[in-house]
């Protein structure tokens, strides 16, 4: 592949470059499902939680009534259900053929609590609003399949924070989904370098003096670049960034330009509930609860979820069918996002789809 991209490179030098082609428009739908009186692990309800979601497909109904063709896949910290409608993803897997063609399969993916059009704490509550964790997401996406009636669900995929989802869904509700597919985790505690990145994070933002304990009238935005020059740093792929930005300036630039972008659409408050609602995940004691066949992908070059990392060895021999995969790295892998580009593992899912009918 680079030696392709040098070729187009030498060409540039005698004819025009074309134009890259437009991207892809998915037939869509979006909704809200308000969640009445929803109450939090920690006691405090709110009496309305909304859960914003998109669908691509037609919900399609068995003999019985039921749907039996709902896909939900579930994002990462940070981002939105929109994120699975980027090329990478979406024109790899929902197209004819492919192996989440929306002719055949309903595609659901919800903005979780604190996250895009969903209830957050940047609606107006900030501080106040509950400090939710992965079982309340998990709860509130539950409630509101109930809600679009669906009982049963073909596919959870996740990525992510999405991945840990995906595990806490089979324990708590091991019959709900024929498969499951979680990408980019591990099944223990949030502890070791993942939790410092993180914490640091946090305190990155709250040391910031015009935070001024959630109640800032302007964004902390010198706590928001110290929080964000870490997710930068996590969501890393070494060889990729060496083969893209291989001199001290193109790396400095884009380094600071991502930033930058990134800055445009956070929230200081939304963030630290995003990146503190993991803190007392830990499927790891009932992972024996966990019975739907599972393919679960991790990427080498995964700076949150590294590679010498035994858990995943240990983790499927307690799960009665379970299959790990590590893809391997190289220069064209995305470090932890390598889960959003499906070329590398859309075999996987179809092989799934397979063994799980």
């Amino acid at each position: 592949m680079l030696f392709f991209f040098a070729a187009l490179a030498a060409q540039a030098l005698s004819a025009p470059t074309p134009p890259p082609p437009a991207p892809k428009s998915w037939p869509t739908k979006e909704g809200d499902v308000v969640l009445k009186d929803f109450r939090f692990r920690s006691g405090v309800s709110l009496p309305r939680l909304n859960m914003h979601y998109t669908t691509l497909g037609t919900p399609h109904r068995n003999a019985a009534g039921a749907i039996d063709n709902a896909v939900m896949a579930l994002h990462g910290t940070g981002g939105t259900g929109q994120q699975f409608l980027r090329p990478q993803f979406a024109d790899e897997l929902y197209g004819p053929g492919q192996p989440l063609d929306i002719r055949r399969y309903w595609i659901i993916l919800p903005d979780n609590i604190g996250h895009g059009k969903s209830s957050k704490p940047s609606d107006g509550l900030r501080m106040k609003f509950p400090k939710y964790d992965y079982d309340d997401m998990v709860d509130a996406q539950h409630r509101m399949l109930q809600s679009l009636g669906v009982a049963h669900l073909r596919l959870i995929m996740g990525t992510s924070m999405g991945c840990m989802h995906a595990f806490v869904w089979g324990e708590a509700y091991p019959a709900f989904a024929s498969a499951l597919m979680p990408m980019a985790c591990e099944p223990v505690e949030i502890a070791g370098l993942n939790r410092m990145w993180r914490q640091l994070a946090i305190n990155g933002i709250e040391a910031d003096p015009a935070w001024q304990g959630g109640g800032y009238s302007a964004e902390p935005l010198t706590g928001l670049r110290a929080a964000q020059n870490l997710l930068f740093v996590a969501g890393g792929a070494p060889l990729f960034l060496q083969a893209q930005y291989s001199t001290r300036v193109k790396a400095s630039e884009f380094a600071e330009q991502s930033v930058a972008n990134a800055l445009k659409s956070l929230d200081a408050n939304d963030l630290i509930y995003q990146l503190d609602s993991s803190r007392n995940y830990n499927p790891w004691p009932r992972l024996e609860a966990i019975t739907a066949p599972m393919m679960w992908i991790n990427s080498a070059d995964d700076f949150i979820n590294p590679r010498n990392f035994t858990y995943p060895q240990e983790a499927v021999k307690r799960m009665s069918n379970a299959q790990f995969r590590l893809i391997p790295e190289t220069a064209e892998t995305h470090g932890h996002g390598t889960h959003t580009w499906a070329k590398f593992w859309k075999s996987d899912l179809s092989a799934l789809l397979a063994r799980s009918q």
